[in-house]
């Protein structure tokens, strides 16, 4: 949510297990364990996706993950 009002498009899991609370089924295919399948966060670029884009999503993840650690 805080990477959605940031303006970061990001999701937990993958596309296909939107709107479920089920550790994505292509996430365990391609080797994850159910604990790791969980704690992934899809990230959606575009082709006009720069640098400074992808650079300054991290850093808003980075603060969100700290920030929910609190």
């Amino acid at each position: 949510m805080n990477l959605d009002l940031a303006g970061v498009c990001a999701s937990a899991g993958s596309a296909c297990s939107a709107g479920t609370m089920q550790p994505s089924h292509v996430l365990l295919a391609l080797g994850l364990d159910e604990a790791d399948a969980r704690a992934t966060v899809r990230f959606s670029f575009g082709r006009s996706t720069t640098d400074a884009d992808v650079e300054r999503a991290a850093e808003i993840f980075a603060r969100a993950v700290e920030w929910s650690r609190v």
